[in-house]
């Protein structure tokens, strides 16, 4: 197997430590099969080749694409820079990814299309996803049911499919849970490598990040613990299965 990219995009080290490892477990990677890069901490090394991994992986983070330039964090505003600047070079030579959350945005801005808080925005939870028409002929969902639940939380949304692009998951409230690019690029809007534990993690780090009134958080780590969130993971699996 050639390695594989992960990239990341989350400041705080917690939350990209608890993700990371989310990444290897539920990917089934050993630590040495994978180059990972916090984009918090480094940039991209000059020259780096997509295409000389086996895939790319892109993680969530508390930015959004849309916000005003202007306005912000500094540090997630380079951490953007640095992924779109890869991101050419992905799309070009169809370089099998996986943007995760945060990825789609990255992806649908690319692109082209428009990403903003005007609709689809979710609160933290757990939301059925079904897959599409599309959706049912991917590798990437073989083996899932045709609706099941994913953990989401954003406030920005693809509100458009991106040109040469085919939505494979849908859902009520965002209809674009997933996509794919040409044939290899996949984003969710969702969290595939998320598990209850991973989730309470999260919204205890992200509890002052406007996702939710802060005093909501022990009852949406509650709701965490008692949902039925299993199958997102095979997504994440099928990718390093297909690509590995």
């Amino acid at each position: 197997m050639t390695r594989f990219l992960i990239l990341q995009l989350r400041p705080e080290a917690e939350a990209s430590d608890d993700e990371y490892a989310a990444f290897l477990a539920k990917g089934g990677f050993q630590p040495d099969q994978v180059h990972r890069i916090r984009l918090d901490c480094e940039d991209l090394p000059e020259g780096l080749d997509p295409a000389a991994y086996s895939g790319v992986i892109v993680g969530g983070g508390p930015g959004c694409v849309s916000d005003d330039p202007a306005t912000k964090d500094p540090v997630e505003a380079r951490i953007e820079r640095q992924i779109l600047s890869l991101m050419p070079r992905i799309t070009d030579q169809d370089v099998p990814f996986l943007g995760c959350c945060y990825g789609i945005g990255i992806l649908g801005a690319h692109l082209g299309a428009e990403v903003s808080k005007r609709r689809y925005g979710e609160g933290v939870g757990a939301v059925p996803c079904r897959v599409t028409d599309d959706g049912a002929q991917d590798a990437l969902l073989n083996g899932l049911p045709e609706v099941f639940n994913a953990f989401v939380g954003h406030k920005e949304a693809l509100q458009e499919l991106p040109k040469h692009s085919v939505q494979l998951l849908a859902g009520d409230a965002c209809p674009f849970q997933m996509v794919r690019h040409k044939t290899n690029i996949y984003a969710t809007q969702f969290h595939p490598e998320a598990d209850a534990s991973g989730f309470e993690t999260r919204i205890r780090i992200y509890k002052n990040k406007g996702y939710f009134p802060p005093e909501d958080a022990d009852a949406l780590i509650a709701m965490c613990r008692a949902s039925d969130v299993e199958w997102p993971a095979a997504i994440l699996k099928n990718f390093v299965k297909r690509y590995g």
